[in-house]
């Protein structure tokens, strides 16, 4: 083969990569006839999401979509059935899943997708950060930094969260620094869906605060949870179950009980840039309901500034109705930070 035989079949290895390049993508086509390709993220509420190189991620209403067709397998939910596969263009109104096993194509009216997703399910959550260090007449450095990470699948979710607040302050007639605040938590999560609704839950809390004189609280239970509503822009899900509580205080011993516990969690986005959210977890000891308990909530906002990033503002209440000797039985945090989402 010649020099000019290479050139010649280099640029035709080059145009065929390049238009194989341009064929590999999603594709829509809507009612009107206009066509957008890229790659098909996700749909829900009615609302079909692709992205694409030149508009980035572009919103479209399915009912003014004609068909569309995708390079990859996704998971495409229709009332109580989920398939996960390729999916090809279909007569006006309808798309054709093809069985990744082979076989006939199977129709699915485009009016009965409830929701479209990536096959790999993939982790989101968030960094917070918040700092405040004041000088002068008072001399104070306080410091905080929480993580949270959700992974869910269209049958089950992990949660994960850590947090860690520290704070000093110098005292004006000695000079010494003196530690305000010292606690941390570490927590785990996972949900297993028995239907689209009910699921089973099994978590795990670690956490320790110095300045409360608790060297170690561990919280290990379960149960059934129900969410009620799960969407882009609300999500409600309520949490009942058994818990085993083992406490362990500086300076009178440690002691565990049996306990209910009770939660819910639920998040709200009236606006896009605006999230308001609540968590309320309750935990009693079976024995002595209104004697014995902690008590976990916070309620708060974040405001999206730019792209990922964020800012928050957060009140946390803490309360222990049996705490170590000295110690008040609640904690309240007014929590104001920077975040990123990812």
């Amino acid at each position: 083969m010649n020099l000019r035989s290479l050139r010649l079949l280099a640029c035709a290895l080059a145009v065929s990569l390049a238009f194989a390049g341009r064929v590999a993508a999603d594709e829509i086509l809507f009612l009107n006839g206009d066509r957008l390709t890229g790659k098909i993220m996700s749909a829900d509420g009615g609302k079909l999401v692709i992205k694409t190189d030149t508009a980035g991620e572009v919103t479209a209403d399915l009912a003014k979509v004609k068909t569309f067709s995708t390079d990859e397998p996704i998971v495409i939910q229709s009332g109580d059935t989920t398939l996960s596969s390729k999916v090809t263009a279909g007569p006006d109104g309808t798309v054709q899943v093809v069985p990744p096993t082979g076989g006939a194509p199977q129709t699915i009216a485009l009016k009965d997708v409830a929701k479209i997703s990536l096959t790999g399910a993939k982790w989101t959550g968030a960094i917070v950060g918040n700092a405040l260090i004041t000088t002068g007449n008072s001399e104070t450095e306080n410091f905080g930094l929480s993580v949270n990470a959700v992974r869910r699948s269209e049958i089950d979710r992990i949660t994960l969260g850590a947090a860690y607040y520290y704070g000093r302050q110098k005292e004006r007639d000695t000079d010494k620094k003196e530690t305000t605040i010292d606690n941390w938590f570490v927590l785990g999560k996972y949900d297993y869906f028995l239907t689209k609704k009910l699921y089973l839950y099994g978590l795990a809390r670690v956490e320790q605060d110095n300045i409360a004189e608790l060297n170690l609280r561990l919280t290990i239970g379960g149960g059934p949870g129900y969410q009620w509503f799960e969407t882009p822009t609300f999500n409600f899900n309520t949490e009942a179950g058994l818990a085993w509580v083992y406490e362990d205080f500086k300076n009178s011993g440690s002691e565990d009980h049996l306990a209910a516990r009770l939660a819910y969690h639920v998040d709200w986005t009236p606006i896009k840039p605006l999230k308001l959210f609540h968590n309320l977890e309750y935990l009693p000891n079976i024995t002595d309901w209104s004697g014995d308990y902690n008590l976990n909530t916070d309620v708060g906002l974040r405001a999206t500034v730019y792209q990922g990033f964020f800012a928050e503002a957060k009140i946390e209440l803490r309360y222990d109705s049996t705490p170590a000797p000295g110690a008040k039985k609640d904690d309240v945090r007014y929590l104001f930070g920077v975040g990123w989402q990812f």
